[in-house]
């Protein structure tokens, strides 16, 4: 018996269609399917048509698991590869063979006009659980993996956009899911879309309303068979309690080299009108720059500034945070200003401290509006992450990559658990730590300007840096799965 079933999502053109052809004429290939709105060219061997044109509905991949004759199918959601290695077929299924894996994936050139560059995929873990993680164009799925998950677990839904991904997160809990680092196939370079902010923002776009909304509810499906859903009555409220601090709020800026930009964030957080006292600690990261100096002058004049320059040498933005929660001049909240953004108005700590007291939160996240570098408006601009409820935002936020800001922290929360000494992720961290365990309050109007420039810490991040900083989330997910499903199992 043949092993492969290729299944593909049909996109007319030179390059694709030879690539399908090779494929239909593999003799490891049983059979062809194809999900396309478009007839099919009757020359192309052993292909049938599939109702539908995406491979990421829950109805068409139901179909093609009751169809598959083979114990592998290949499944090409956006089309065939330009090209497709001598012995790419072979190499996967081999490794899926010998480790037993649920899903196999693989590295791919990207071909340019006289060049092909390597590009490599991040290693799968248990906490690698993002819609949108990146798989590449092939994906071998076990028929005998697939089809037990979907016994064990339940069919894949009826959904338009989910349907994919719920049928790899429920393989993925009893089978592996194997990446081999090695490049099989090849894809066109990567044509230029829409801007960065755009493709980075892409899931909270109206428009994508209905698929994200599948993707939760697939995804919660998904914590509560694993283990790892919390509940949101098993949610405790933070007690302020009476201990003494210095002032009921401090703003928090972390600071390295940004002499052009720090005087005005300090300004901002100075300016704020509030009815209790507050202060504002700028950790200085041992700039080289003339930020130290520009500082010191702040200070000198503001009694309310602090400027700390820690004791270490070579901090990230992380422990810069927590030098600022550890310090006597900390106050009962510790609110967000990066060193190169600002507050929209100078009643933001206000309304932030208001949000936190009333409803007796340990973190509330506020909204804000991407600026470029001179405070102009860019896309997508207001950035609200209006996809957080108040009833499973704590579990959705294990699936998305950012939960907004500004943040606002109880001091006493964060002395106890702290950030890690990261400079990317640290604050995704401690958010998933906080929403695992208490209450959290959202702020859904524009509280902040956020620069996107040159100087961010994410900002034309090159292939390897990207992939590193996925893997780092993939990996505070990993961590947070196995505690929220410690403390079910410690909840009965």
């Amino acid at each position: 018996m043949k092993p492969l079933t290729v299944v593909a999502r049909f996109t007319p053109g030179p390059s694709s269609e030879g690539a399908l052809r090779s494929l239909a004429g593999s003799p490891l290939v049983d059979a062809l399917l194809l999900a396309s709105p478009e007839p099919i060219d009757p020359t192309m061997a052993g292909a049938r048509l599939l109702p539908g044109e995406s491979l990421q509905s829950g109805r068409t991949l139901d179909i093609v698991l009751d169809a598959a004759r083979t114990p592998y199918l290949l499944l090409l959601p956006d089309g065939a590869p330009e090209s497709i290695g001598p012995r790419a077929l072979e190499r996967m299924i081999g490794a899926a063979q010998s480790t037993g894996s649920g899903i196999v994936y693989s590295d791919y050139h990207e071909s340019g006009k006289e060049t092909q560059v390597l590009h490599p995929l991040c290693n799968y873990q248990p906490g690698s659980v993002r819609d949108d993680f990146d798989f590449g164009a092939m994906l071998l799925f076990s028929v005998s993996a697939a089809r037990k998950a979907r016994e064990t677990y339940g069919p894949v839904p009826d959904v338009r956009f989910a349907g994919l991904y719920d049928l790899r997160l429920k393989v993925s809990i009893d089978s592996p899911v194997t990446h081999l680092p090695e490049a099989l196939y090849s894809l066109p370079a990567r044509a230029a879309g829409p801007a960065a902010g755009e493709r980075l923002f892409a899931y909270l776009d109206p428009r994508n309303n209905t698929a994200q909304k599948e993707m939760e509810q697939v995804f919660t499906d998904y914590l509560k068979r694993i283990g790892a859903y919390v509940p949101g009555s098993r949610l405790k409220p933070f007690d302020a309690g009476r201990m003494p601090f210095p002032v009921e709020a401090s703003v928090i800026i972390p600071v390295r080299n940004r002499k052009e930009t720090i005087a005005e964030a300090a300004a901002s957080g100075l300016s704020q009108k509030t009815t209790f006292p507050f202060n504002v600690i700028v950790v200085d990261n041992h700039s080289t720059d003339g930020t130290t100096s520009v500082l010191r002058k702040l200070a000198a004049r503001n009694p309310t500034l602090h400027h700390v320059v820690p004791g270490r040498t070579g901090l990230a933005i992380g422990g810069c945070w927590n030098e600022a929660l550890r310090s006597a001049a900390c106050g009962r909240y510790a609110v967000q200003l990066d060193s190169d953004d600002l507050y929209r108005t100078p009643h933001v700590l206000q309304q932030i401290v208001d949000t936190l007291r009333d409803g007796s939160y340990a973190m509330v996240i506020g909204s804000y509006t991407l600026v470029d570098f001179t405070l102009e408006e860019i896309a997508p601009g207001l950035i609200d992450h209006r996809e957080w409820t108040g009833g499973n935002g704590h579990n959705n936020a294990l699936r998305v990559n950012g939960l907004g800001a500004p943040r606002a922290f109880a001091t006493a929360v964060m002395r106890e658990t702290g950030f890690p000494d990261v400079s990317y992720g640290e604050d995704y961290a401690a958010c998933l730590r906080i929403c695992r365990e208490y209450k959290v309050g959202r702020i859904y109007e524009s509280l902040y300007l956020c620069r996107r420039w040159r100087g961010n810490t994410d900002s034309g991040l090159d292939l390897d840096a990207a992939n590193r900083n996925n893997a780092f989330k993939d990996g505070v997910r990993t961590a947070e799965i196995l505690a929220r499903q410690k403390m079910s199992r410690a909840a009965g």
